[in-house]
């Protein structure tokens, strides 16, 4: 992985949900193309363990992860598929456990202070806060940043190109997750240049919704 964190690959972390594997290569190029190389293929359908290989293979500069990993043989199957990252929607002591020995950066789960404080513990810095709106959004994780600085985020869920920027300019966040940029329709239409236009779009945003 070009950056030393996943966090700081962009501000944006597409979380795509792919029905058929023959979109998977088209729609990460779009992204790339766009700006967003890293790409969260949720373990939600058949097909995402094949879109994950594909775009592993085949799509130049993408760097390919999954996400909703619940189980420790999610994990293995995963990183076998060529994952090059994990994301959980939460953890469990051993999911926690098998990630940390997968071999590949992971983002575990968290939605309160409690469960913050019990990764800082186990030596896991960086988390995905889920789901944002829902557990708080900006004013939860602002209140963290005081108490517990050394924890970095990736919030998910319920964030849009409006809300974003906020999220960004957060002490405590390193970049959001969403699928904002990759509507039903425009994959259902095979419309990979309006995808590409949102990602770049996308790619663009900093605090204040300003470039970066």
């Amino acid at each position: 992985m070009a950056s030393s964190s996943l966090l700081d690959l962009a501000p944006v972390l597409p979380v795509v949900v792919i029905e058929d594997a023959a979109d998977a290569v088209p729609l990460a190029r779009a992204l790339v193309a766009g700006g967003l190389p890293a790409i969260e293929v949720t373990l939600r359908t058949p097909a995402a363990l094949d879109a994950l290989r594909a775009i592993a293979d085949e799509v130049s500069g993408a760097v390919v992860g999954v996400g909703t990993v619940l189980t420790p043989g999610q994990v293995k199957e995963s990183v076998a598929a060529g994952a090059g990252f994990l994301v959980s929607p939460g953890w469990t002591e051993l999911l926690l456990e098998t990630m940390q020995g997968a071999g590949v950066p992971f983002l575990p789960g968290v939605s309160t202070t409690s469960e913050v404080v019990a990764l800082l513990e186990r030596g896991v810095r960086e988390m995905k806060f889920f789901p944002a709106a829902a557990a708080g959004g900006t004013a939860y994780l602002r209140s963290l940043a005081g108490p517990l600085p050394q924890a970095r985020f990736c919030p998910t869920g319920g964030i849009g190109i409006d809300s974003a920027p906020d999220y960004l300019a957060l002490p405590n966040v390193g970049c959001v997750g969403g699928s904002w940029m990759i509507p039903a329709d425009a994959v259902a239409a095979r419309d990979w240049g309006r995808i590409e236009a949102l990602a770049r779009e996308a790619a663009t945003l900093s605090a204040g919704g300003t470039c970066r």
